[in-house]
């Protein structure tokens, strides 16, 4: 007879969005906690190229009848479940099994291209289940996107039952970088070339800064299919000593940018269900300038404390944000400061971790939700 875990993370693969804060979790619960990988190894194109399933608490269920076995008796019997992506069969076994056991389904918003989502066979599994199973079980909505719980509310689903949460990066890291008054003002934009990347908005901003008599230098990470597009509107801008493209890089080299850089412009628009890189930047110490419909960005961003929100997909917008901390350095520099501060007092994996384990006490208790502001608080 398998003993029930306190706790127990169901998800695709254990990749690095997961790792640092299931880490952590181990770290308070020890074996109380597991996290249930449902697709098997060779089936789980690892995200971020590392393969982190040799982690103790974490159980391979796509790859043994046994483990399979485990993970289903562990969805039954746990104390609570956290259901993330492909972990459908193991939601409903919990809701018509354990309908009384504290659950939470996890994911980024629902309605992230609009209403033409609900064609997604996927995203009408998961809503008709809901309507089936989960809405008279003891389930919760953990939303990775700042925007999620308005989509459930036009779904009617989860009312009422929406906590933030999100992924959470590593918060290790050095010292902030002080800008130099006399060498021009550092930008840096991180991300692949596609379409709903924008990475036309940082050039064209950095154009009118020029115009503008602004001294600058972007620096742009990554590759992708329009690349080659953004290097010819580069030279027929005439702002190739100002633009420099770096192309795929170590991990280790982006963080150092954004360590040397002042800004970092993130510009997708709404298909970016939360965004990682902006936790990355702010845990460096970047002003991050970002669009307000990225998913993380309401979340992370306190626009004019930490950061600065722009209309998406609006360069006069992104270039307004901009010039204003170009004229305003010192409210810039702490900008940073709160940033690094956000990042390592509020949106860290183990806050993160502590105040989910807050959160679950309060349901498990009858209590209002009592964390007030970051992960496990009201969405």
């Amino acid at each position: 007879m398998i003993v029930a875990k306190r706790l127990v993370f169901f998800n695709n693969s254990l990749n690095h969005h997961q790792v640092n804060v299931a880490d952590e979790f181990y770290n308070i619960l020890g074996r109380e906690y597991a996290y249930v990988s449902t697709v098997a190894k060779t089936k789980a194109g690892l995200k971020g190229g590392v393969d982190y399933s040799d982690r103790p608490y974490c159980i391979m269920a796509g790859d043994s009848v046994d483990s399979y076995n485990k993970a289903i008796d562990l969805a039954r019997n746990a104390d609570v479940c956290v259901f993330g992506a492909e972990t459908l069969p193991f939601a409903i076994e919990r809701a018509q099994r354990n309908p009384k056991g504290l659950s939470f389904e996890l994911s980024e918003r629902w309605l992230k291209k609009g209403w033409i989502n609900m064609l997604s066979p996927r995203l009408r599994r998961w809503w008709l289940a809901y309507m089936r199973y989960f809405r008279k079980a003891n389930f919760y909505k953990l939303n990775a996107s700042a925007f999620a719980a308005n989509d459930h509310y036009k779904l009617q689903t989860y009312k009422g039952k929406c906590f933030k949460w999100g992924y959470f990066t590593s918060v290790d890291c050095d010292g902030i970088y002080v800008h130099n008054m006399n060498t021009p003002i550092r930008l840096m934009w991180c991300s692949r070339f596609i379409d709903w990347k924008h990475p036309e908005l940082a050039i064209e901003c950095v154009k009118m800064l020029k115009d503008h008599g602004f001294s600058y230098q972007l620096d742009m990470y990554g590759d992708g299919i329009i690349k080659e597009r953004i290097e010819k509107r580069v030279k027929e801008l005439c702002i190739e000593e100002n633009v420099r493209f770096y192309g795929n890089v170590a991990n280790e080299e982006v963080h150092k940018a954004m360590r040397d850089s002042d800004i970092f412009l993130f510009t997708s628009d709404r298909e970016e269900g939360w965004g990682a890189v902006a936790n990355e930047a702010m845990t460096e110490g970047c002003c991050v300038v970002a669009s307000n419909e990225i998913g993380a960005a309401p979340y992370l961003i306190k626009n004019g404390s930490n950061g600065l929100l722009f209309k998406s997909n609006d360069v006069d917008s992104l270039t307004e944000k901009v010039e204003w901390l170009f004229t305003h350095p010192s409210e810039m520099q702490q900008m940073k400061i709160n940033a690094r501060r956000t990042m390592t007092e509020i949106w860290s994996p183990r806050n993160a971790a502590i105040n989910l384990l807050q959160l679950i006490d309060d349901l498990q208790n009858g209590r209002p939700c009592s964390v007030k502001e970051g992960p496990a608080s009201i969405a």
